[in-house]
């Protein structure tokens, strides 16, 4: 128990979103204030697991405190590179602690439809190898809007349509990316939101697009 909570310790006593941390993911910081409302959240969670230890409580109870912590990140506020470096420090927590909380963490990132077939990928710690790369252009600016894929398997069904905003722009375009993704990595531009095929047809999507244009502009 004494390792745990001394573990727990330094990564609460980590500045987890420093410039040099960023810097170690090849990305820009993001706003400070930004970061200073991350690094609070996952310190809040982090004391309260630490109480949890403390008092001997199982791993059931120290499981309902990460995915509380995790649901009390609104993950609208993020764009894809904060929420998956917020996944990966919840994924460093549940490591500590040795409890399972990746379909959890797919689940906040992507949205129940797709979670049990694309997995967080930082979090699995697997190859980062791109077998392929899914391209179409911005509607708007032209730029190339890329899906890396990461891993195929074949049994994978085709589930969605996904409305992304290009980073270039801002324009909302839709992507079908076709079956068999099992992993993958968003290239320029942001996840915005999921249809699932089972409730949208191709001409329904193209109108859920439409309206997301117009009122969030």
């Amino acid at each position: 128990m004494t390792e745990i909570i001394d573990k727990l310790n330094r990564f609460r006593e980590k500045e987890k979103f420093a410039d040099s941390e960023w810097d170690k993911r090849g990305l820009n910081p993001s706003d400070s204030d930004l970061c200073l409302k991350m690094e609070t959240l996952l310190n809040n969670c982090t004391d309260s697991l630490i109480a949890s230890v403390q008092q001997n409580k199982n791993g059931r109870i120290s499981k309902r405190i990460l995915k509380n912590g995790l649901q009390k990140f609104n993950k609208l506020d993020y764009d894809t590179e904060e929420k998956e470096f917020i996944c990966d420090y919840f994924f460093e927590l549940s490591q500590i602690l040795n409890i399972d909380i990746k379909n959890d963490l797919n689940n906040w990132l992507y949205g129940f439809g797709l979670s049990s077939m694309i997995k967080v990928m930082s979090a699995l710690k697997k190859s980062d190898k791109i077998i392929e790369t899914l391209s179409q252009n911005c509607t708007k600016c032209d730029s190339k809007l890329e899906t890396f894929i990461m891993e195929r398997q074949s049994d994978i069904p085709d589930l969605a349509y996904d409305i992304v905003k290009c980073k270039t722009c801002g324009e909302y375009n839709m992507i079908d990316k076709g079956p068999g993704i099992k992993r993958l990595k968003f290239g320029n531009y942001d996840w915005v939101e999921q249809l699932l095929k089972e409730e949208y047809d191709s001409e329904q999507a193209k109108t859920r697009l439409e309206q997301i244009k117009f009122f969030r502009k």
